[in-house]
This record gives structure tokens, sequence and C-alpha cells, in this order.
């Protein structure tokens, strides 16, 4: 049987896999909302909505897998995280629930009010959600002021700083790209056209923040390249975030959009796993002392409980991933109305 040692790391790493298989499903998800405002007609809006209709609420299991993940394997962590973003936390919950309001509302009422209403509110939830969560990861990245009792004395307006601002303007560009190269293939005509061109708009946006957060982190956060640096084969990371950062538009103007929408998700596989790599053996660093910092070593559950709870999770994950792979391909294919969509 695995040692304790082995068994915190390998939740580390399944912590880590739940993360990316949120941020690629729901990310495209956020990314849909956010462009939904760009869309011409009442028809247009429908398509884009329905593109994720079938899929979003399957997409927020990863999450809730995630977050009952972290509380059985790291309940210390757990608790300093989910105390300390307390404020942040409720206004991303608000932002998830709404936006699952408005997308089962819009279409209760024909009344162009109505829906104009709905709309605003699926793109500024989705907009709000993306950028709490870019936000959150800065805050961990830069760390935290996390105490000898593991304990965050830090209001809201402490973690609206510059680079958590700026790690939140990037995983907007980011979900936002992801969204446009997926709906261009869900749709089709004169949307698909548009779409296309804002591909390239949100793809620009998306490497600025990209080149500019990457060198305010190298200037302001030295302690993320530490295992870059100990360990010279995990530049391979890095490495691959650059070529499928750099596929993307080559695979659009070749006109391969799966492979675009591949390299997409592999963009945001490899940002996780660069987050991750700069952080280990952290979960919550500790910006007033190193001794302090949250690990995978003092935050974590008993080595029976671990033990346990990765046997269910040998069990119940290829369930998650079953149901993922077959709704997907239930629903694969071009958006079509009917009477009962969105």
């Amino acid at each position: 049987m695995f040692e304790h040692d082995t068994l915190s790391l390998i939740w580390f790493a399944l912590l880590g896999f739940l993360l990316v298989g949120y941020a690629i499903l729901d990310g495209f998800d956020f990314g849909v909302g956010i462009l939904h405002p760009i869309a011409k007609s009442d028809r247009d809006r429908r398509i884009i909505l329905n593109s994720i209709g079938p899929l979003w609420d399957g997409n927020e299991v990863w999450l809730v897998t995630f977050g009952g993940a972290l509380f059985a394997a790291f309940p210390e962590a757990y608790a300093t995280v989910f105390s300390g973003f307390y404020v942040a936390f409720m206004l991303l919950l608000f932002a998830l629930i709404f936006r699952a309001v408005s997308i089962e509302f819009r279409s209760k009422a024909e009344h162009a009010r109505w829906r104009t209403a709905w709309d605003y509110g699926f793109f500024g939830s989705s907009l709000l959600a993306a950028f709490l969560f870019g936000v959150a990861a800065g805050n961990v990245m830069q760390g935290m002021p996390v105490n000898e009792d593991m304990i965050i004395h830090q209001s809201v307006w402490q973690q609206l700083t510059f680079y958590p601002l700026l790690v939140g303007v990037l995983t907007v560009a980011l979900f936002s790209m992801h969204g446009a190269i997926f709906l261009y293939l869900k749709t089709e005509g004169e949307l698909q056209k548009l779409i296309e061109r804002w591909i390239w708009r949100t793809f620009g946006f998306f490497l600025i923040a990209y080149i500019f957060t990457t060198m305010v982190t190298l200037v302001e956060i030295p302690r993320a390249f530490k295992n870059f640096h100990d360990n010279k084969w995990l530049w391979a990371v890095p490495a691959l975030n650059v070529l499928a950062v750099a596929n993307i538009p080559r695979a659009m103007f070749l006109k391969k959009p799966v492979y675009a929408f591949v390299s997409s998700c592999a963009t945001i596989a490899a940002f996780a796993t660069l987050f991750a790599t700069a952080i280990f053996p952290n979960l919550v660093p500790s910006s007033l002392n190193e001794s302090w910092h949250m690990t995978v070593y003092n935050a974590r559950s008993s080595e029976a409980t671990l033990r346990i709870m990765l046997l269910i999770a040998v069990i119940g994950l290829p369930f998650v991933i079953t149901y993922s792979g077959v709704v997907y391909w239930t629903f694969r294919g071009k958006v079509h109305l009917a009477r009962e969509s969105y």
C-alpha cells in the first residue's frame, strides 16, 4: 500500500486533474457567456445559448468534485481557503447561480426586454465568475497572509491587488478565446463567420495578457520558478504551453478548428500544470513566513482517510469521465434550434 507522503502527492495530482477538467469544460462555458452579446439577432443568441445548453450543468460536476476532494484530502487547506476567500466565494456562488438562472429563464417569455435583461445577466455572471477564478489563482500564486495557526486575516479589498487583477484579466481573455473556438465548432453560416473574427480578436487580447502576465510573474514572484530551477526537466511544461498557444492561430489559419480547440484545451491544461508546479509542495503559500506555508504534508488528512478516499476516487472518477464523454458525444455537431430549445 502507499505511504502517507505518497498518498498526499497522489491527491495533489488528482486535485490538479479535476481542476484541469473543470477549467477546460466550464472554461468554454464562461467564454460562450462572455461572447453572447456579439450576436446580432435573437435567433443567433439562442444558438449561442444552446451550444452549451445540454452541457453546462454537467461541467459544474467537476467543480463540485474538486471541492469535495479538497475537503477530504486537505481539510486544513479547505478551511483556510474558504474562510480567507469568503466574500469572493459568495460572489462566485452568486455568479454561478445567476448564470444558471439566466440560461433557464431567458426563453420563458418572448418579450424583448425580458430576454435582453437575462442576456446581460448571462454575460455579466459569466464574466464575473471567470474573473474571480483568476483573481483567486493570482492571490494563491503571490502568497497570502497565512499565520502560524493557518488562518488568513485579509479583507476582500486587500485581495484585489495588481497581480491578482492581472491574472483575472488573463483568465477572462483565455476563456473568451476558448469559448470562441468552441462556438466556431457549433455554428455555421454568417454567425460562424462573425465568431471567426472574434477568435482572432480574443486571441490577440489573450496573447497580450499572457505576455504581460508572464513578465510580471518573472519580476514579482521569483519563488514561482524555484521548482523549475531545481528540476530542469520541468521546463518542458512552459515549452509545451508556448507551443500550444502558437498552434491556435496556425490551426485556424489552416481551417482546422478541431485542432485549434484541442490546442486551446492543451493551453489551459499547461497553465494549470504551470500553476501547480509553481506552488508545489504548497497548497497556500504564506506571504508572512515561509515556515507557515500550507503544504501537501501539513494540511493533509490522515493516512487512512487518504487511502479510503483514493479507493472511492478510483471507483467514482471513471463514472464522471464516462458521463462527460457520453453527453458530449450525444450532443456533438452543429446547433439546430427546436421547439424545446432555450
